[in-house]
């Protein structure tokens, strides 16, 4: 079973880059996307409804916005939206899909550096942060094989960044930002692909689009999938694609057990 996630920066502007092509051929059963930035209706037909797969977007009250949304080949159990604060849930930063025990989560984690770049929503992205953990929690003591994927918006070591030196400053990569990641890990959560590419340096899944930064490979990882110790049992491998275009991100995910819905 795989399971990818994706910042699609536009899904518009991604679909006339060759979304739907990419979707069908992603080989995916479960597909998470970030920056939809639209509402459904606004969608091209083959985005909003592909066929063969059941789909659901959560939008931000702000047109153009935020937003996130999933695939999947199976049809959920149920599907969620609501952290139950609107401060979270009027920007449409999660979806949360139950597929037997196996709970997917999809997020879009707050940029914290603000619109004066002053680092002036780090309180307000800590606090999602905070919120989403207690909300998947709850979930995994309830019994639930819970997986997170999505754009955290932050580089947790310095083998995440290529230039960790000149951004200790800038939200991505405070020690505030990176310590919340921590917290899930020493909870027992699972970052799955350094559980299979453990020091591996030089992957990353965004790059600025000025100054050649993809193409040198002047990136950032901060787009994870982490499981929860039950469904990480289950994982069989961890990938990220740079080859694919079509946003300033590149896909992420993993391969899992389908046992793991069981």
């Amino acid at each position: 079973m795989r399971i990818v996630s994706w910042n699609v920066n536009g899904l518009r502007a991604c679909a006339r880059k060759g979304f739907a092509r990419w979707l069908e051929e992603s080989g995916a059963d479960v597909v998470g996307v970030q920056e939809v930035r639209a509402r459904a209706e606004q969608l091209p037909d083959e985005v909003r409804a592909p066929a063969g797969w059941h789909a659901s977007f959560v939008e931000a009250e702000r047109p153009g916005y935020s937003g996130v949304g999933l695939y999947s080949r199976r049809a959920p159990d149920a599907v969620a939206s609501s952290l139950g604060k609107p401060r979270f849930d009027r920007e449409g930063r999660l979806v949360v899909a139950r597929f037997g025990r196996l709970v997917v989560a999809n997020a879009y984690f707050p940029k914290g550096s603000g619109n004066e770049r002053d680092n002036s929503r780090v309180p307000y992205k800590l606090a999602f942060y905070r919120s989403v953990f207690r909300h998947l929690e709850r979930r995994r003591r309830g019994g639930m094989r819970v997986v997170l994927m999505g754009d955290f918006n932050t580089a947790h070591d310095e083998i995440d960044l290529a230039r960790p030196r000149d951004n200790r400053k800038n939200s991505g990569f405070l020690p505030e930002e990176r310590a919340e990641i921590d917290r899930w890990l020493a909870a027992g959560w699972v970052d799955a692909f350094r559980r299979f590419h453990r020091d591996e340096a030089g992957h990353y899944t965004w790059w600025r689009q000025w100054g050649e930064a993809r193409q040198k490979n002047i990136g950032w990882r901060i787009d994870y999938v982490l499981a929860s110790r039950a469904a990480a049992r289950h994982l069989r491998g961890a990938f990220i694609w740079p080859e694919v275009t079509g946003s300033d991100h590149c896909p992420t995910g993993v391969e899992i057990d389908p046992a793991v819905m069981g």
